[in-house]
């Protein structure tokens, strides 16, 4: 049934972090019904592509769930959302900071009435001075740095491929509700989880915002490359580019011998991964003039042997191959929809494939009668 079968969660968000939030939930066994204006989410919109006219972005973070359409400003739909939040034993929401005040429906509100409610708010910049700022994943990727980072160093700064700061932000909102929910437990007594935007991203951005917060150091665009590691990027082969990696010093000697340049690592410029960041531009070339000889399939096969880490760049349709066959059967079909499989794996409470993405509305009826009963 999943190991969060029985919770009830109370989906008033929308888009992308609070909705992947609440699917991971939802996979893991919770109850979740999903909230929409009339309306529905705005993710509904976001297309092409589509698979039946319906857009792949909300297929891909809206299954297992229950849709009702609740227009606040109806009074009787307006009863609904406060009796739903007043049963719910989560309550997750990404409105402006106070713009559930008005409907009763605000961290105070609800837990009057349910004391025992953990209440999950999303925001792109908190709660305080920057309650005002609209929270998009890309004004928050430039205002971070990352899109500083992102890019060759003489180009323009890049945005990151996915919205990945939504992402994160609905997986450090999942963190603060299981913990809220364990301290429930113990105490009986349910609390308020606030989670950014930017400060999921200065958190997420790790190394970079530990470098400038602890060494000082604003971290510049590199391209591929990394700024504590080499070789850590793309390196050109007689076919196409393969990345390739010395994590540590016992990987580079094992790089080396199957290069054929067992001598390298006893040289003094390239003996320690410090020695070989800073003379990266010594060292390229050497091993560029050894991998450029045969190609990156030949190179993939040898080096993976021998305990090296590499990697072709493929497209998505690549990656989930790979996965299919390393046997992680990445892809599962829910009714006729197919997704991609909740990453974690239980010994004893496997996730749930129930329920398709939900039509809007589509359990209205359903969740409203449960509701007046």
């Amino acid at each position: 049934m999943g190991p969060l079968n029985g919770l009830l969660v109370a989906d008033f968000s929308r888009i992308l972090a609070g909705p992947y939030a609440t699917m991971l939930l939802a996979d893991l066994g919770a109850q979740v019904i999903k909230v929409e204006g009339p309306g529905g989410d705005d993710t509904r919109t976001w297309m092409p592509p589509t698979r039946d006219g319906v857009s792949t972005y909300y297929l891909g973070i809206n299954r297992n769930k229950r849709s009702i359409a609740l227009d606040l400003k109806d009074p009787g739909d307006l009863a609904a959302a406060r009796e739903l939040a007043r049963r719910a034993d989560v309550m997750i929401q990404n409105f402006r900071p106070g713009g559930l005040a008005r409907f009763g429906l605000d961290y105070e509100s609800v837990a009057a009435a349910n004391p025992a409610i953990v209440y999950a708010s999303i925001s792109g910049f908190g709660s305080g001075a920057g309650a005002d700022l609209p929270g998009y994943d890309l004004m928050i990727q430039a205002i971070s740095g990352l899109m500083s980072l992102t890019g060759d160093p003489d180009g323009p700064a890049y945005r990151a491929g996915i919205s990945v700061f939504d992402v994160m932000a609905g997986m450090h909102a999942n963190i603060g509700i299981l913990a809220a929910l364990h301290h429930r437990g113990e105490s009986g007594r349910g609390q308020h989880v606030e989670v950014n935007l930017l400060s999921s991203a200065l958190s997420g951005l790790v190394n970079h915002s530990s470098g400038y917060v602890a060494g000082g150091t604003v971290p510049y665009r590199m391209g591929n490359a990394h700024p504590s590691l080499f070789p850590y990027e793309p390196l050109p082969t007689a076919d196409g580019e393969l990345i390739v990696i010395a994590g540590n010093d016992g990987q580079f000697r094992k790089l080396c011998q199957v290069l054929g340049l067992p001598d390298l690592p006893s040289d003094p410029r390239f003996g320690r991964n410090q020695d070989r960041t800073a003379n990266r531009a010594e060292l390229r070339p050497l091993l560029v003039e050894r991998l450029t000889t045969r190609t990156k399939d030949e190179w993939f096969r040898d080096l993976i042997a021998a305990g090296v880490p590499c990697a072709p760049i493929n497209t998505i349709d690549g990656g989930v191959a790979l996965a299919e066959e390393l046997g992680l059967d990445p892809v599962v079909t829910v009714g006729d929809v197919p997704g991609v499989r909740n990453p974690i794996t239980f010994s004893g409470t496997p996730a749930r494939y129930e329920l398709p993405p939900p039509g809007l509305d589509e359990h209205g009826e359903e969740i409203r009668k449960w509701l007046r009963s």
